[in-house]
């Protein structure tokens, strides 16, 4: 049996206002971690705050939430994701620091390993 897929998540809140510039950093990257041996996948998801209003029945905005923009990259394992992180390529990935500013606090990263995945791929579009 193989080694299960590695995600690691870095959730980062990013401070109102700064939500454009923070895109712009992952648009322009080097894409140096796509080159890294045991790399699979890479997204940037974008926070949209939201709970279930029972009264109305329905999605509603949650302001009062805080909002962490999520980057996550999936592994064939979590060795190959300690090699990126120890690598000159990760270093030069992450050399040019964003200001303090575009922070609303600190991030916090989490490890999981996939143990159940579906996924419906191309067909799911087809009616």
């Amino acid at each position: 049996m193989s080694a299960p897929v590695v995600v690691v998540t870095n959730r980062i809140p990013v401070a109102p206002g700064w939500e454009e510039k923070f895109e712009d950093r992952f648009r322009r990257r080097v894409h140096l971690v796509d080159q890294s041996p045991g790399f699979l996948r890479n997204e940037v998801h974008r926070p949209r705050p939201m709970r279930f209003d029972h009264e109305q029945g329905g999605f509603v905005p949650d302001l009062g939430r805080a909002a962490f923009y999520e980057v996550k990259t999936w592994w064939k394992t979590f060795e190959a994701f300690a090699a990126w992180t120890h690598s000159p390529a990760f270093r030069e990935a992450h050399k040019d620091k964003a200001p303090k500013e575009m922070f609303a606090g600190s991030n916090v990263l989490e490890v999981h390993e996939v143990f159940l995945s579906t996924d419906l791929g191309d067909d799911a579009a087809t009616p």
